[in-house]
């Protein structure tokens, strides 16, 4: 143990909400206030002594009615000081993970001891928008044409193939079927439910309840992330159309468009022990990666090759991998790519990874998303008595971002 050391002492998230869901109407700002306050209020942590905030989120238009800077937005509404330093970070579903990466640094610098990585999104809450040759220089009489954000994830405007056509096509490239990947969104379900059953996703632990108001005023509370699916049907999921001509993805193998928030404090091993804190984990090393925009599913396991490479680990170390599922192509692609073609550690790793379900199940609010595969690894190894665990995320136009967590 160092006392430099960056450390986890707080580590918290809402249910995450289906795209129509309970949480369909509310801003994602409002979301990130309720973690950041919470996140804080658990260990009985000042806004005060927080040196920096990272805040990841990464659908502009959702927020754009609140004009820009929702990080200063949501530490002022949280009750922070005005003198808190905050940050806005939009890599993409990465967003989050790079938050901590960026906090990770600071500390590890000495420029902070203190710092919240946290994220957001509502996806169900993204408008349709006029373009301004439209709506803002004038428009004769007769109707605007709206767009839809997140239809391709406008990724098609400029040029770029939908995410779900590359990482269909990278996971027939590869050897990932479609039977592959219903068979792991099956998977992913299945073991949210038994995770459930066993209340790991309880309360006080890695979820927070929501409280909103329903259209008629009353009061409802939101306990339980909304997507899971129970008794998913192989047979059914084989006859769903793919998406966006994608070979492989459909909405059944493929995380919804979801609502949520998750936070992180993370300090130096200094500071928890001075503020008499317990530490939760600690924060090996972080490593990121980019490549050709078609392999998205590849980058996870670019940036675990890295990391592994980074700190001299190897593959048979890690006792859990968390690999978000932005798609079932992405998580199996990258254990594939991880297992080195090998049949016997591709069944291996895929024993070790989301455990407990993973975004297919949980849903996948993207900028919250890199922070909540983290916390979900590590309150795993914590139940297991501890352990080293990996977690990584790609994000649109292949980024990844992955990190070593000890327990």
């Amino acid at each position: 143990m160092n006392a430099n050391d960056v450390v986890i002492v707080s580590a918290l998230r809402t249910p995450f909400g289906k795209f129509d869901g309970v949480l369909r109407s509310t801003d994602s700002i409002d979301l990130a206030v309720m973690v950041l306050k919470e996140v804080v209020r658990r260990i009985d942590l000042a806004p005060s002594q927080v040196d920096e905030v990272y805040y990841g989120t990464c659908i502009p238009a959702e927020y754009a009615i609140y004009t820009n800077v929702p990080a200063r937005q949501i530490t002022l509404l949280a009750g922070f000081p005005e003198d808190s330093i905050s940050l806005t970070v939009d890599r993409a579903c990465c967003s989050s993970m790079t938050a901590l990466r960026l906090g990770y640094r600071a500390i590890k610098a000495g420029d902070a001891q203190v710092v919240i990585a946290c994220g957001a999104e509502n996806m169900g809450n993204v408008p349709l928008i006029a373009g301004a040759e439209k709506a803002r220089w004038g428009n004769r009489l007769g109707h605007i044409e709206l767009q839809d954000v997140l239809f391709e994830l406008g990724y098609g405007r400029k040029g770029f193939a939908p995410v779900a056509t590359d990482a269909g096509e990278v996971a027939v490239e590869l050897g990932v079927t479609r039977k592959m990947q219903d068979e792991w969104a099956a998977l992913s379900h299945s073991r949210w439910h038994e995770a459930y059953s066993e209340r790991k996703f309880k309360v006080g632990e890695e979820i927070m309840d929501v409280s909103i108001s329903g259209k008629k005023g009353e009061s409802i509370t939101m306990e339980r992330d909304e997507s899971p699916r129970e008794n998913l049907s192989i047979e059914k999921m084989a006859q769903l159309k793919t998406v966006y001509g994608s070979p492989t993805v459909t909405p059944a193998n493929a995380p919804g468009l979801n609502s949520g928030a998750s936070a992180m404090v993370i300090m130096s091993r200094s500071k928890a022990e001075q503020l008499k804190l317990e530490v939760l984990g600690v924060i090996e090393a972080c490593e990121c990666a980019a490549g050709d925009p078609k392999y998205m599913a590849c980058v996870p396991a670019q940036a675990i090759t890295r990391l592994l490479a980074k700190t001299g680990r190897v593959i048979d170390e890690i006792d859990l991998f968390e690999i978000n599922e932005a798609f079932a192509a992405v998580t199996l692609v990258s254990l594939k790519l991880i297992a080195d073609g090998n049949p016997v550690t591709f069944e291996t790793l895929k024993q070790k990874t989301n455990v407990n379900g993973g975004a297919i199940a949980i849903g996948h609010p993207v900028g919250a998303s890199g922070a909540r595969i983290t916390m979900t690894l590590m309150y795993e190894l914590k139940r297991r008595g501890g352990g080293v665990g990996v977690a990584a995320i790609c994000g649109g136009l292949s980024q990844g971002e992955a990190l070593i967590l000890t327990v």
